[in-house]
């Protein structure tokens, strides 16, 4: 039986990235939008959210959670302007992973990353574990949210990003769909990469959860805003000075929205920006520069 990970990736002989202006870092900032989809008793579910919250939820399964509501609420009424005011301020571009359900409960929102240029990377129908669902209930999720988000955007979304972690049969399913330039369900590596696991090249642009707001939900995590700067600092400094690198910045509007976070943010946005050679970009930016410079006929993983 083939084993079915790949864990030698490029090994040592990873790639010339040759971003653009000789850029030694590709940096893509990462705003996921999902207040609105997540699990809710309004919309059907047993239970309220309970992860990504500032608190322990404390209702038991079947009972509303209004504070669990209002956490998520707090992000799309307050947090999404203020990081939307931030990178206006630094005339930076972004990459939503929106999920189309809680976009459509948010026009306003929509006609504003309209207007900011960014490109917006499926993160689900809703904002729901993708490895509960059954193959059929999966494939109608995604052909929802490729709906769902062309009929709020105006074009179909050309990424996908599952929450959490896919299932085992989340990328046979966007090949089977097709539209999809890339998916970003990995952290394996730094570079973007094709897999050819199921024939057709597919290319897969890794994500990371390290520089990440959602470790402040962790309790093993960011503790204040000084840790989130020093750590996407310390990351920046190691990948610019290696170089051929790409580094993604996620944030959450809840999380990273909420003022003494929100100014870590704006200081790092500050200091990568005070570097020569860095690439902000959206991330089919990247997509259609690594198709370019490294199509799949000469990939070597």
């Amino acid at each position: 039986m083939t084993y079915p990970r790949d864990l030698i990736g490029y090994a040592n002989k990873r790639p010339d990235a040759q971003w653009p202006n000789k850029a030694r870092v590709a940096i893509n900032i990462v705003l996921n939008y999902e207040e609105g989809s997540e699990y809710s008793i309004p919309d059907g579910d047993p239970n309220s959210e309970n992860q990504l919250l500032e608190a322990t939820p404390s209702m038991p399964p079947g009972v509303r959670d209004l504070n669990a509501e209002s956490v998520y609420e707090f992000g799309s009424r307050v947090g999404f302007w203020r990081i939307l005011r931030i990178l206006e301020e630094y005339k930076l571009p972004a990459t939503v992973f929106g999920c189309a359900l809680a976009l459509e409960r948010n026009p306003e929102a929509v006609a504003a990353i309209k207007a900011a240029g960014y490109d917006v990377c499926s993160h689900g129908w809703r904002w729901i574990k993708h490895w509960l669902l059954d193959e059929a209930t999966e494939r109608d999720h995604i052909k929802r949210a490729v709906a769902s988000l062309k009929a709020s955007f105006g074009e179909r979304p050309l990424g996908w990003y599952c929450r959490t972690g896919p299932s085992v049969n989340t990328r046979k399913l966007l090949l089977e769909e097709g539209g999809f330039v890339y998916d970003s369900d990995s952290y394996a590596d730094e570079l973007p990469y094709w897999n050819r696991e199921y024939g057709k090249p597919h290319l897969v642009i890794p994500y990371s959860i390290d520089t990440n707001d959602t470790k402040f939900a962790n309790p093993a995590g960011f503790g204040n805003g000084e840790e989130f700067f020093s750590y996407l600092k310390d990351s920046f400094d190691c990948l610019y000075r290696e170089g051929n690198a790409m580094m993604s910045v996620g944030v959450h509007f809840r999380l990273a929205g909420r003022p003494g976070r929100a100014e870590a943010f704006r200081r790092f946005l500050d200091y990568a920006r005070g570097h020569e050679h860095v690439w902000f970009c959206r991330r089919i930016d990247i997509a259609k520069h690594w198709i370019a410079k490294h199509p799949a006929s000469g990939a070597a993983s």
